[in-house]
């Protein structure tokens, strides 16, 4: 899509991802299908993407390897606004508290509105979670904060080390085993930690490896370092995970495009008949060095 039109990321408000899409106050969706050519071709210099959708008032432009898309002014603005900023106490709303797996020893505790159901862990990526509390905004945060230490899990996983296991991750019988071990381990502290008016919900594993589609595709191989003035990315989308768009692309393998990449650019689209190509900076995924733009 182009004529104005900058790209928002990568969305999951239901089961398949969708490409948002902004042109000042207009807001369009792409809904992506796998099997199905998608290519970009990025045209002059990255701007701030603004905040609560708003237009940054400056128009500044930001780092072409820059995950967040924002100027420090327009992102200090977005995290004030955000749960994680700590400064809605007041928030009347129901909040669940859930257990994200998203490779062997790599899994988080978090917390998310009830109304956005499991949005927030195909955003996030994670193969295969459980809710494991409903309640209050306070007592969410508070059992999440006791989660973490008892679990000895982190508040966050770099989406590069989620990429690094992607591609060999154990059956579905071994993944939802971690899961339910862990869920046992956080019931069994109830009454140790967990504020009352938290209700805990049952153990209930759900395994999104099919609905990304990284349970039949090949492991990706490579990912998008940063879009370039003139780059171009494009390729058949066999997978998608939280904001990772798994392209299968001629010659090289399958290559992983972050779409918060994509934001900010003026992007013109790459028909379907160019077939696949990659003009931007490669980097090996698992930890390997960087492979020039492929021509």
């Amino acid at each position: 899509m182009s004529g104005g039109w900058w790209c928002d990321g990568v969305r999951w408000p239901g089961q398949a991802p969708e490409l948002g899409w902004s042109r000042g106050g207009d807001r369009r969706v792409s809904v992506l299908a796998y099997g199905a050519g998608l290519g970009f071709w990025a045209l002059g210099e990255r701007h701030c993407v603004g905040a609560r959708g708003n237009v940054c008032p400056l128009g500044v432009a930001v780092p072409g390897r820059s995950t967040g898309g924002r100027c420090a002014e327009c992102a200090r603005l977005d995290r004030a606004h955000s749960v994680a900023a700590d400064t809605m106490a007041d928030d009347p709303r129901t909040y669940r508290v859930y257990l994200a797996w998203f490779g062997p020893g790599m899994v988080k505790v978090g917390i998310t509105g009830e109304e956005r159901g499991a949005t927030r862990l195909r955003e996030q990526g994670a193969v295969v979670f459980s809710w494991l509390g409903r309640g209050p905004l306070m007592a969410a945060r508070r059992t999440e904060e006791v989660l973490r230490a008892a679990l000895g899990v982190p508040d966050r996983i770099p989406y590069a080390r989620k990429r690094a296991v992607r591609g060999r991750l154990p059956g579905a019988e071994e993944r939802a085993a971690e899961v339910a071990e862990l869920y046992g381990r956080a019931a069994a502290l109830e009454g140790r930690g967990w504020p009352e008016s938290l209700e805990r919900l049952p153990l209930e594993v759900v395994d999104q490896a099919e609905l990304f589609g990284i349970d039949r595709t090949p492991a990706p191989v490579r990912s998008v370092r940063e879009l370039v003035d003139g780059g171009v990315v494009a390729g058949r989308l066999v997978a998608a995970a939280g904001p990772d768009l798994h392209l299968a692309v001629d010659g090289v393998g399958v290559v992983v495009l972050d779409a918060r990449l994509i934001t900010g650019w003026d992007l013109a689209a790459v028909p379907a008949e160019a077939g696949s190509d990659v003009r931007v900076p490669l980097i090996d995924i698992g930890g390997g060095g960087v492979q020039g733009g492929l021509f």
